[in-house]
C-alpha cells in the first residue's frame, strides 16, 4: 500500500511493465484510480483522477489519470472523445486551482516507451510553476 509514496518501490513497478502491456489487475494507475494505493488527489471525479507526480520534474507535476483502462494514445477510439475533452478542461481547472494558469503551464502525454511512456496506462502530465523552455528533452 505504500508503494505510490515510495519512490523506489514505484520506480519498481514502472521497470516491470517494461513497455509490455500489463493487465488492469497489475496496473499502477488503475490501483490508484480504485484508491487501492494511496495518492495526493487534488481533483477527482466519475472519469479521472489528478494527483500528485511523486517524482516531480517541476514545482507543479500533477498526473491526470482516466479511471478506465487504456494502455495508450494508440488505444484511443472515437468512443474516448468526451474523455480526452473532459482531460483537457480539468487540466485547465487544476492550472487554476494550483495558480499556474495564467503564467502558463505544459499539458502532455507520452505515447509508448520511446515516448518517455512509463506506466502503460494513458495519463497526462500538467507542469508548471517554472519556465519550462522549448525543446523539451
Amino acid at each position: 500500500m505504500d508503494s505510490i509514496n515510495n519512490p523506489t518501490n514505484h520506480q519498481t513497478q514502472i521497470n516491470q511493465a517494461g513497455g509490455e502491456k500489463l493487465s488492469e489487475g497489475d496496473c499502477l494507475f488503475c490501483k490508484i484510480a480504485n484508491q487501492e494505493i494511496p495518492a495526493k488527489v487534488v481533483f477527482e471525479d466519475d472519469q479521472l483522477v489528478a494527483i500528485e507526480d511523486i517524482e516531480p520534474v517541476a514545482p507543479v507535476h500533477i498526473l491526470l489519470i482516466p479511471k478506465s483502462h487504456l494502455t495508450s494514445l494508440n488505444d484511443i477510439t472515437e468512443e474516448d472523445i468526451g474523455l480526452l475533452g473532459h482531460i483537457q478542461l480539468t487540466a485547465a481547472a487544476v492550472a487554476k486551482q494550483l495558480n499556474v494558469a495564467e503564467e502558463g503551464y505544459r499539458l502532455l502525454c507520452n505515447c509508448g516507451p520511446a515516448g518517455g511512456q512509463a506506466v502503460m496506462h494513458v495519463h497526462y502530465h500538467l507542469l508548471g510553476g517554472r519556465d519550462l523552455g522549448w525543446p523539451p528533452g
